[in-house]
């Protein structure tokens, strides 16, 4: 079955630097996208970014546009996302999920989800 798999979560200090990883398998698809969400107690889960596997096509949420960058290896499965300048408020447990097809920031179209890794920014 479809397995994701985050790892790369932690402490870092506003300013810093994280990458998260997100290793997919379990599945064969041509055509298919990977996106990071994020959420935080009693608030959505919120887009973050996502990439399309067949042409690398990147979306961001305006607030991470400019601070963080989607990319994908897809002889490893594995798609990363990098997260410079981090800020207080990018604290969030993150999650990476798939979807057939086309990129969407829409959690709604997602079929499947890792477990979710936890990131936070403080001093």
């Amino acid at each position: 079955q479809v397995q994701l798999v985050e790892s790369g979560g932690g402490l870092v200090q506003p300013g810093g630097s994280l990458r998260l990883s997100c290793a997919a398998s379990g599945f064969t698809l041509d055509y298919y996208t990977i996106g990071w969400f994020r959420q935080v107690p009693g608030k959505e889960r919120e887009g973050v970014s996502c990439i399309s596997t067949s042409d690398g096509r990147t979306f961001y949420t305006d607030s991470v546009q400019g601070r963080f960058t989607i990319s994908r290896d897809n002889t490893k499965n594995t798609v990363y996302l990098q997260m410079n300048s981090l800020k207080p408020e990018d604290t969030a447990v993150y999650y990476c999920a798939l979807k057939r097809g086309w990129s969407s920031l829409s959690r709604w179209e997602y079929d499947y989800w890792g477990q979710g890794t936890q990131v936070t920014v403080s001093s």
